[in-house]
């Protein structure tokens, strides 16, 4: 069956239909959206491990469901990067079935407790939900993608996606973030024989060494990375495709596919003055540290330098992940130094919402043009060249011009920039025949996650240069669709 008869055929369930003549939709819609709880913010500030937002209660839960107006052509999958049954997953909670609604979120989500934590709803299938047309705020598909997520897990009774009979048929996975996982999920689900090979010593990618344990535990990514062991998914961490083994050496092992996911960990720096003073370092490594090496801890062998007077450049969620872990880890003064208005910003509304919360200051309309040391050669004092914004450029922002001679100075003991990454570059300079982009983005046919080599397909952001999480779950989905058509062909 296609996507559309699954969707009408779930629709015309006898369930589903008394369940709509239950409600009349003016009461749904007149339903007011439900608001997360949190932990209070000035505790929170001081607590790096404790998880800010704390998910629904079930009767939030099942009075957020009745918002939904079970539409027959629903937007909300549309805008869903990984094609999640929404109307259907909803439903279930409204009814109190939890642990289907569980069940049905997995049939195309490796990862649902995860994207219900970090994906931009707001932008991807909430953009798209009716209720926006009816000056209404849209259902929290997000909230209630992560209660039944974590309904399933606290009940202890977590189900494991079917599997098809093993076919015997090696596949090699680059990556343990969320594009290789997703991967291996659909393939392991197609009876597949998938080992996943990750650089670093934990599995999880970005997943573990990019987000903050507040925004994302590290138990749930554990959770999630246990049920596809469960589906026969192979990891083997410690080891360096490209250089531990070689893409020759995948081949006489076997692997008849790749799947590239081996991400964006190179830092982009400004290449001003002052940036290899002591105290200047990227978000990347500022956050690797600290999520995945606990540099925090007084312990630790490579501590990771504690700022008193801590500025991040840059507005995305990654800078705002490194300016509210400099709060927690004890910063006076907390800064967000970006070039462009409070507006333009990229992070996610609710990311900017809990840092002000937690004493963030936010310094817009600002960019770093020199860092100034002292005689140690630690960074003591950061020079800021004050912006107005002119006309949109090609991203439909407005663009940054410098204010002529309006210059500021501010004492800093610490810079975390976070000005986007590029490519890791191991994957394109070891696969002789791959074809690169100059920004050194694998090139995919972006139907199939193809790339020049035939049996190496690739996806996440060794692809796209940088992009969310459930963009990058939507590559390894078409990626695996794509080599099972490829290999059965």
């Amino acid at each position: 069956m296609k996507e559309e008869e699954i969707i009408a055929a779930r629709r015309s369930e006898s369930w589903r239909e008394e369940l709509r003549k239950s409600k009349k939709n003016k009461e749904r819609t007149d339903i007011p959206r439900v608001h997360m709880n949190e932990l209070d913010a000035i505790y929170r500030s001081h607590s790096r491990k404790e998880e800010v937002n704390l998910g629904l209660t079930a009767e939030q839960a099942l009075l957020e469901a009745q918002r939904c107006l079970d539409c027959p052509n629903p937007a909300c999958m549309t805008g869903c990067p990984v094609g999640i049954n929404i109307p259907t997953f909803i439903k279930y909670i409204e009814i109190g079935k939890f642990l289907d609604a569980a069940k049905t979120l997995k049939e195309t989500s490796a990862l649902p407790a995860v994207c219900g934590r970090v994906c931009p709803q707001e932008k991807q299938c909430e953009a798209q939900c009716i209720h926006l047309k009816m000056k209404k705020e849209p259902v929290a598909v997000g909230y209630l993608e992560r209660f039944a997520a974590d309904y399933e897990r606290e009940s202890g009774q977590m189900a494991v996606p079917e599997t098809a009979p093993a076919n015997g048929t090696k596949i090699a996975v680059v990556g343990s973030g969320p594009a290789g996982l997703s991967f291996a999920g659909d393939m392991a689900k197609r009876g597949y024989d998938v080992t996943v090979f990750e650089a670093l010593h934990e599995i999880g990618g970005v997943l573990k060494y990019g987000i903050p344990e507040f925004r994302l535990p590290n138990r749930i990514v554990d959770v999630e990375i246990n049920i596809l062991k469960q589906m026969g998914v192979k990891f083997l961490n410690n080891c360096i495709v490209g250089k531990t083994i070689s893409y020759e050496d995948l081949h006489e092992d076997g692997f008849k596919g790749i799947f590239a996911a081996s991400g964006a960990g190179l830092p982009n720096f400004m290449n001003i003055p002052g940036e290899n003073l002591i105290g200047v370092m990227s978000s990347n490594e500022y956050l690797t540290r600290v999520n995945l090496m606990d540099a925090a801890s007084p312990e630790s062998d490579t501590p990771v330098l504690i700022g008193k007077r801590v500025a991040v450049i840059g507005g995305g969620n990654t800078a705002m992940d490194s300016v509210r872990t400099a709060r927690r880890l004890g910063a006076d003064r907390a800064i967000i130094v970006y070039r462009r208005s409070e507006e333009e910003m990229p992070a996610r509304i609710e990311e900017v919402k809990h840092a002000k919360e937690e004493g963030i200051e936010f310094l817009t309309l600002h960019n770093p043009i020199e860092y100034l040391g002292d005689e140690t050669g630690h960074v003591k004092q950061m020079r800021l060249q004050k912006m107005a914004l002119g006309e949109p450029d090609a991203s439909g922002r407005r663009r940054p011009v410098p204010i002529e001679g309006a210059i500021d100075a501010i004492e800093v003991d610490e810079v975390i920039v976070s000005v986007g990454v590029s490519p890791n570059p191991l994957i394109p300079s070891t696969f002789p025949g791959l074809e690169v982009s100059k920004w050194g983005t694998i090139v995919v046919n972006s139907d199939t996650m193809q790339s020049a080599l035939p049996d190496v397909y690739a996806g996440g952001d060794i692809v796209r240069g940088g992009a969310t999480v459930i963009l990058a779950m939507g590559d390894g989905r078409k990626a695996a669709a794509a080599i099972d058509t490829a290999l059965k062909g």
